[in-house]
């Protein structure tokens, strides 16, 4: 079973997450963007969701530090965020994250996504041979 940590602060915002997704996976949550850090760093998970707009820093600081961090770049990170105005997807991905979706979020699509983001290969394994 796949572990994905969710950084949200926002509660119901997590519970839809969790709903949709906890069945099929080990779901993890951090409502701020320090705990997403530190619970990223100690449960290495399979996917990260983050919320941009988080209390203690902003999601793109996150997204950086992230993908700064060797052990942690490599793990799939999602921006599910409200930002949906004209050139936020790109400052989500210039940040860092791999993905964007914007809220609210369809049920259908964020199990696609999350999906699609677990059943890549790396490229590094594939290369490896």
């Amino acid at each position: 079973m796949s572990t994905i940590l969710v950084i949200e602060d926002t509660q119901d915002n997590f519970d839809l997450i969790e709903d949709a997704l906890e069945v099929t996976h080990d779901v993890a949550h951090a409502p701020t963007g320090e705990e997403g850090l530190a619970q990223a760093s100690a449960l290495k998970p399979d996917l990260i969701l983050l919320d941009i707009a988080l209390p203690d820093m902003v999601g793109y600081d996150v997204a950086r530090t992230l993908k700064a961090d060797p052990a942690l770049s490599s793990i799939p990170l999602v921006a599910i965020t409200a930002c949906a105005m004209a050139g936020d997807r790109t400052k989500c991905l210039e940040a860092g994250c791999d993905d964007y979706m914007a809220k609210p979020i369809h049920v259908q699509d964020l199990v696609a996504m999350v999906t699609r983001h677990l059943n890549r290969e790396s490229p590094v394994e594939s290369d490896a041979s």
